[in-house]
């Protein structure tokens, strides 16, 4: 266990800290896709599979001669559970690496087993900042950062012990309470897709989605106007990634999923966490239905 800054390093440090070629997905997030096309210009080779119409993966991208694979866990954006253990026996078969990108998803479902190399975020799991990255026993990565031998060598600078020691703790809460509040969060999902679905929403992602997603596109809407509305109301929600909750620029995983510009233009992301309550829901319902009857399209 490598105990890092933000599951963004510990992607950074997966994909730097190993060789050979890199295969990813066109939906994956951005700290793995910006790692892709940097690895790109130093000269590794990189292949970026396709993803279909739910954000799932294309397993035949992994091929003979891939050094490592590097697939989420789910879909940060639209909550698509990936076929985790899949991808691991496809490429363990042709000798790659797998980093698995569970940043997205431990707080609902289990992490997968198998993987070389996984990484975790300490805020998506109620830990504040900080990150970790598994490595499997006996493998040898490169670092990032030079200096004293901390983390095992992989990660030099002074450890913050308060941020390991919470995501450490998050963990524990997670794996202990997974099941109870699974069942909560799909509860609460299913409240807020259904309604979405009622105001005249197509919902994305797959079926096999994390049990608090609900997200969507909008025909004849803009998503940042939704969002303005929705914000006046209190309501907090994005058009795409929460890490890029202040851009307007259409969510590159609804495009790779082969949405059209104005569809992903128009798109809205919910979630629930563990503190949402069910009164929550329920007005989070009332402000959708006043403020999407009201919202004028392309205003």
């Amino acid at each position: 266990m490598t105990f890092v800054s933000s599951g963004t390093e510990a992607v950074n440090l997966a994909l730097f800290g190993t060789k050979g070629k890199l295969v990813t997905w066109a939906a994956e997030h951005q700290s793995v896709l910006a790692a892709a096309r940097r690895l790109q210009v130093l000269g590794r080779e990189v292949v970026i599979g396709r993803v279909d119409h739910e954000a799932r993966v294309d397993l035949d991208a992994i091929a003979p001669g891939t050094g490592i694979v590097s697939v989420g866990l789910a879909n940060n954006e639209v909550g698509t559970i990936q076929p985790v253990a899949q991808v691991i026996e496809r490429a363990h078969d042709v000798g790659a690496l797998v980093h698995v990108d569970a940043c997205a998803g431990p707080r609902w479902i289990p992490l997968p087993s198998g993987a070389d190399l996984m990484s975790l975020s300490g805020h998506k799991l109620g830990a504040g900042r900080g990150g970790l990255l598994f490595v499997r026993e006996g493998l040898r990565i490169d670092p990032l950062l030079f200096g004293g031998p901390q983390e095992w060598g992989r990660r030099a600078g002074f450890e913050d012990v308060s941020a390991a020691s919470a995501l450490a703790t998050a963990l524990v809460v997670c794996g202990r309470e997974r099941d109870s509040r699974h069942a909560a969060a799909e509860r609460q999902g299913r409240v807020l897709r259904e309604a979405l679905v009622e105001l005249g929403g197509t919902l994305t992602g797959g079926d096999a989605r994390l049990p608090n997603f609900a997200s969507c596109t909008f025909a004849g809407r803009k998503g940042e106007d939704m969002l303005l509305a929705l914000d006046l109301e209190g309501l907090a929600a994005s058009s795409g990634s929460a890490c890029a909750s202040g851009s307007l620029d259409p969510s590159h995983v609804l495009l790779a999923m082969g949405l059209g510009m104005e569809q992903a233009l128009g798109s809205l992301r919910l979630t629930t966490g563990y503190a949402t309550t069910d009164a929550e829901v329920s007005r989070a319902v009332e402000v959708l239905r006043a403020v999407l009857s009201r919202t004028k399209a392309h205003a």
